[in-house]
């Protein structure tokens, strides 16, 4: 290849393209070894009032003694109430459930709107482990680090919301997953078979 400005160009946006590519690896990778964004420090108002609240308790139970409080993360601050649906559908089993939920907020608020929007559903099948997988594929999206803006978790939300008004049914996890997948190559993040969004 002749050196000139184009093929210099060209090289450079390949390497930018590589360490791009490497950067979301790393981070698929790490899956669940991520730091949540939120230090548990900052949870201690949460914490407190959490104390009054007798577990097994529904989503609307902690929003109602909790959703007041503030939740600090690096960008900004959120009342528990932003992060946590007003919904008996949803239960936490313990107080650390909830500071699990909490510690990431863009997932979280991303749940909120998904468990709100399909509040209204009469199909209950596989209702938990279906919110459980989404949650696990937006966490995935949240973890990737070229993603600064968490565009994939927003897209992803928002693809799931028109899902269920559109048909009035949550779409299938794998369905979810593949949408998730179809962001990250659509963005040139590389997703490999052997990972959660390698559906």
């Amino acid at each position: 290849m002749a050196d000139n400005k184009n093929s210099r160009e060209n090289q450079a946006r390949d390497a930018d393209d590589r360490q791009r590519q490497r950067a979301v690896l790393e981070a698929l990778e790490r899956g669940d070894e991520s730091e949540p964004p939120v230090a548990e420090a900052d949870l201690g108002d949460v914490d407190e009032a959490l104390d009054a609240v007798e577990f097994p308790a529904t989503a609307k139970d902690i929003v109602e003694t909790v959703g007041d409080r503030v939740v600090g993360s690096p960008d900004e601050t959120y009342a528990v109430a932003d992060l946590i649906p007003e919904s008996e559908t949803v239960a936490f089993e313990a107080p650390e459930a909830v500071r699990t939920r909490v510690m990431r907020p863009t997932v979280a608020a991303s749940m909120k709107r998904v468990v709100e929007a399909s509040d209204g559903l009469k199909d209950r099948d596989r209702l938990h482990s279906q919110y459980d997988a989404y949650e696990k594929t937006l966490v995935a999206l949240a973890d990737i680090d070229a993603d600064d803006e968490d565009e994939g978790v927003a897209v992803v939300t928002d693809w799931i919301v028109e899902q269920i008004a559109e048909k009035g049914t949550r779409p299938g996890s794998r369905r979810v997953r593949k949408r998730a997948a179809a962001f990250c190559r659509e963005q040139g993040f590389e997703v490999r078979d052997d990972q959660w969004l390698g559906a």
